[in-house]
């Protein structure tokens, strides 16, 4: 008999007692009676819920083994690539395409001269480095016309995309050779200044980067290599993104590799590693790329023309673009290919302070849940190929709802203890077992960028780094999860979309402190 029948039938069974004295123990019998079969009932239930979390569970521990098999495959044979294509052959390939890199900037003085020079030093056959000023506030602009001698240059404002912000003007150096555009517009954000970038440029592929982001020298050279490869049919690829803060920053490159001071960073530093050495690597490899992070993508701007170029009004324009990439080239019946590749490098700035990381998460959050919300009808579709039957399907249940199911799990753990339904020593032991298994693809990330990349040359900071993998499970994940269901109910509720201040503290330089005047 169900827990609800028997409560039914209990109150069913209730006769008025013929005397106050028997009346109270027989309320007080029947009370007792009752608050048993509550506790049976929500005994059977939190059993059936925790059968449900324990499929969950083995589900997405399942695609972590899954993803991190064909990270460490393409990580095995990274060696063998590299040999039989140098960065001498790239850069004299004749079929690599120019570049137009792109760089939104809104208020950004702290690091926008060193991010511009890191972009403006890569080694790349023909490039152009456009900088998009979103109506910043602070000295953004200020830096770069005492960096580069700017000087005004009208030009005629192109509308293959449509914008919403008003150019006020462009600018480039008086030197007349730098290949450097400065575009100052009316402040319409992220998504809005880099169409603008997009509707300026001149060469056939465009790079999308972060003005807190720096690029290794050949980062543009090799994610631009499946270009050259097969150039009829990569539309997209995407690069590595690793975490600059407190690394030694020289002339806009990244002169020594070093783990964050604070924890808070140093435990990114190891989510960065899983998210994209294992996460996107064997989703590349799957064919079901969803996220190129907007911190470094590459992209053929006739396509991007095609599409309509990124959405103001989604707050995660990254993944939906290449979502909306990905739905306009299956329905057009194109055959197309979108990379991840693991060599190329860039270096952006990660939260330093728990009150920007939480805005940035929930942000992070609300846009996954508006980007699936807006392309539903593709999840579970077979017209749509590996993204519609696998890689939508698993953002849904194991990214979008993980944060519902982690803090649904917490909040049911006293239920389950007044209720009875836990086995103590069954509990402890899928909780050591859950804990470890966190901590081995913290480890696996690890050894993997060691032995394909060996970024991280001390021991030192090896050591801090296994530490920090360790430490996210003590709180940092549950706070995260907090972040991400808000970013949920964010979207939910439709709510103003708000970006927030991402305060930044600028690149280290060796002998000056971050985010001080740089050279």
């Amino acid at each position: 008999m169900s827990a609800a029948a028997t409560v039914a039938g209990l109150l069913a069974g209730l006769e008025a007692p013929d005397a106050p004295g028997v009346l109270a123990a027989g309320a007080a019998q029947s009370a007792g009676e009752i608050l048993d079969a509550v506790r049976e009932g929500a005994r059977w239930t939190l059993m059936a819920i925790s059968a449900i979390v324990l499929v969950y569970s083995v589900s997405i521990n399942t695609s972590y083994l899954l993803l991190i098999f064909l990270a460490t495959w393409d990580a095995v044979h990274h060696h063998r690539r590299v040999s039989f294509s140098t960065e001498e052959d790239l850069y004299s390939n004749p079929l690599t395409p120019p570049v137009t890199v792109i760089m939104p900037a809104y208020n950004e003085e702290a690091g926008i001269a060193e991010a511009v020079r890191s972009m403006l030093s890569m080694r790349y056959p023909t490039f152009e480095v456009i900088v998009v000023d979103d109506g910043s506030k602070d000295g953004t602009f200020e830096r770069l016309r005492e960096e580069h001698n700017l000087v005004e240059l009208p030009r005629v404002v192109p509308d293959d995309i449509p914008m919403r912000g008003t150019v006020l003007s462009t600018h480039v150096p008086a030197n007349g050779s730098t290949p450097l555009l400065v575009i100052r517009k009316t402040n319409s954000g992220r998504a809005d200044a880099l169409n603008v970038g997009i509707n300026f440029a001149r060469h056939p592929l465009v790079c999308m980067v972060d003005a807190d982001s720096l690029l290794d020298p050949s980062a543009l050279l090799l994610v631009a290599k499946p270009f050259a490869d097969d150039p009829m049919n990569v539309v997209a690829t995407g690069g590595v993104v690793r975490i600059v803060n407190d690394c030694d920053v020289v002339g806009g490159r990244v002169a020594r590799v070093r783990m964050p001071r604070r924890w808070l960073v140093r435990i990114q530093v190891m989510e960065y590693l899983r998210a994209f050495l294992l996460g996107r690597t064997g989703w590349s490899r799957l064919g079901g790329l969803l996220i190129i992070s907007g911190a470094f993508g590459l992209f053929r701007r006739d396509v991007l023309v095609e599409v309509g170029g990124l959405d103001p009004d989604s707050i995660g324009e990254d993944a939906e673009l290449v979502t909306r990439l990905h739905r306009y080239l299956r329905e057009g019946g194109r055959d197309y290919r979108i990379v991840f590749v693991s060599e190329p490098v860039s270096w952006t700035e990660a939260p330093s302070s728990a009150a920007v990381l939480a805005r940035q998460r929930r942000r992070w959050s609300r846009g996954l849940a508006e980007l699936l919300w807006k392309h539903r009808t593709m999840i579970a579709n077979p017209r749509y190929g590996r993204i519609g039957v696998l890689t939508l399907p698993y953002f849904v249940l194991f990214e979008l709802l993980a944060p519902v199911v982690n803090l649904g799990g917490v909040a049911l753990v006293p239920i389950a203890l007044w209720a009875g339904a836990i086995n103590m020593d069954f509990a402890l032991a899928l909780l050591v077992a859950s804990f470890g298994y966190a901590v081995l693809v913290g480890f696996v990330a690890l050894a993997v960028e060691e032995y394909a990349f060996r970024r991280y040359n001390s021991w030192r900071d090896l050591g801090v780094a296994a530490v920090a993998s360790v430490a996210e499970n003590f709180g940092y994940r549950q706070f995260n999860a907090w972040w991400g269901l808000q970013g949920i109910f964010a979207a939910l509720r439709r709510t103003k979309q708000v970006w927030g201040v991402m305060t930044r503290e600028g690149f280290s330089t060796p002998g000056r402190p971050a985010g001080g005047k740089k050279g």
